[in-house]
């Protein structure tokens, strides 16, 4: 991609993203669903202005949606986060095992090879985390018990669903998995989350108060960056998702006493990046390859939308198996879990990279995603009402502060030092 090519492509990004997304906001709903809605217009099923599956359009999605998982971390009580551990955890293993189960009964329905069928169950377990949370936090709701385990429950589902896609890759490749193979595989990456939320709760204020005494121009800002980054790096070569490594990195500097100062450094910068995600991923929809009409293409419909109603009843039915020992709305926090996003589209891709996936069962799939996806935020819209700006999140408060109270800030600052 040429630079000329990337402007456009960003042109096109930014436009739709504030148009549809405000659009959605005039009709009630949030602004997510009509950033998605504006990729599909703009994306390979509308005007072809940006090509999803570039490498570069890729890279810079992936680093919308670390940058969110940083915020939402940095907005997650972990007190909170770890009050409702047991709710998450059952959640999660149930938005794991039901998804996957009906998943492979799809499969199995139309005698799909055993491979294939384990892959299309695999599709249906991981929840996408930044869709969620981002409709949450449009309400002001991430505070909620809901949301804490909703948030809770999708990093343990994001965590197990690349653990899956670990093992499914291997099968794919012709490799023999094992018991121990796959309990190492496990092992490895849920013990680099524990590992990595208490080493960074030690280092962070170590390292934020450091940061206050250093005489550098935004060094707060460049620290909390770099440490985001530094912990996504560890958590890929521990064989977990960048996204984990930042949320956890988000979590040890929220116990620090300059949380909102960070905030306010990063969202500007952030808010460059989450569009491209929300925008690529609606951009990835071929709805051509689903046309009723043509016998070729009907099949694949027909098991897009079975694989859809499976993920969507999988995590509804998931969502009432947590007990917190307090009031829940468990309704809510099934519609939470629904979502599958890019971690749907990533299982997606490798499946027609590996060569076990055709054309069609990779629209398939993709149908199942586009559903799950653009029908959790009108859900969660009209169940959760958006609080007062007294009550709204943290992550809510930080976009009310306009840029240029943030830039008088920083040029007090430098004045002062």
């Amino acid at each position: 991609m040429t630079i000329t090519e990337l402007l456009v492509a960003l042109l096109a990004i930014f436009a739709a993203a504030k148009l549809f997304g405000e659009l959605a906001r005039r009709i009630g709903q949030p602004a997510v669903l009509g950033e998605m809605v504006g990729g599909i217009v703009i994306g390979v099923s509308g005007l072809h202005l940006i090509d999803a599956h570039s490498s570069l359009i890729h890279v810079l999605s992936e680093l919308g949606v670390l940058l969110l998982l940083f915020l939402i971390g940095l907005d997650t009580d972990i007190h909170r986060l770890l009050a409702v551990g047991r709710a998450s955890a059952a959640v999660a293993v149930a938005g794991v095992l039901l998804p996957f189960a009906t998943g492979y009964g799809v499969g199995a329905l139309f005698a799909l090879p055993t491979t294939i069928s384990v892959f299309l169950g695999a599709s249906l377990t991981a929840t996408s985390v930044a869709i969620t949370a981002r409709v949450l936090s449009d309400l002001g709701q991430l505070k909620s018990d809901e949301s804490q385990v909703i948030l809770g429950a999708a990093v343990i589902d994001d965590i197990l669903g690349l653990v899956l896609l670990t093992l499914v890759s291997a099968m794919a490749a012709g490799r023999k998995i094992t018991m121990i193979g796959a309990g190492r595989t496990f092992g490895i990456a849920f013990g680099f989350v524990a590992v990595a939320i208490a080493a960074g709760t030690i280092l962070a204020p170590r390292l934020i108060a450091l940061t206050t005494r250093l005489r550098i121009t935004r060094a707060l800002f460049f620290t909390s960056i770099m440490f985001a980054f530094a912990l996504a790096y560890l958590a890929d070569l521990a064989g977990s998702a960048v996204i984990i490594g930042a949320f956890a990195a988000g979590l040890a500097l929220a116990r620090t006493d300059r949380a909102r100062d960070i905030e306010r450094e990063v969202y500007p910068i952030a808010q460059f990046f989450i569009p491209i995600f929300f925008v690529s991923v609606g951009a990835a929809v071929d709805l051509k390859q689903l046309n009723p009409f043509n016998p070729a293409s009907r099949q694949f419909l027909v098991i897009g939308l079975l694989l859809a109603l499976a993920a969507i009843a999988g995590k509804l039915v998931a969502g009432f198996t947590a007990f917190a020992g307090r009031p829940l709305r468990r309704i809510v926090i099934g519609v939470g879990m629904i979502p599958r996003g890019e971690v749907g589209l990533i299982f997606a891709q490798l499946g027609l990279t590996a060569g076990l996936l055709s054309a069609g069962l990779y629209s398939s799939v993709a149908l199942m995603v586009m559903v799950t996806t653009f029908v959790a935020p009108p859900l969660l819209r009209v169940m959760l009402t958006p609080e007062t700006p007294d009550e709204a999140s943290t992550l809510s408060d930080v976009v009310t502060e306009t840029m240029s109270d943030v830039a008088e800030k920083e040029i007090a600052e430098e004045l002062r030092q």
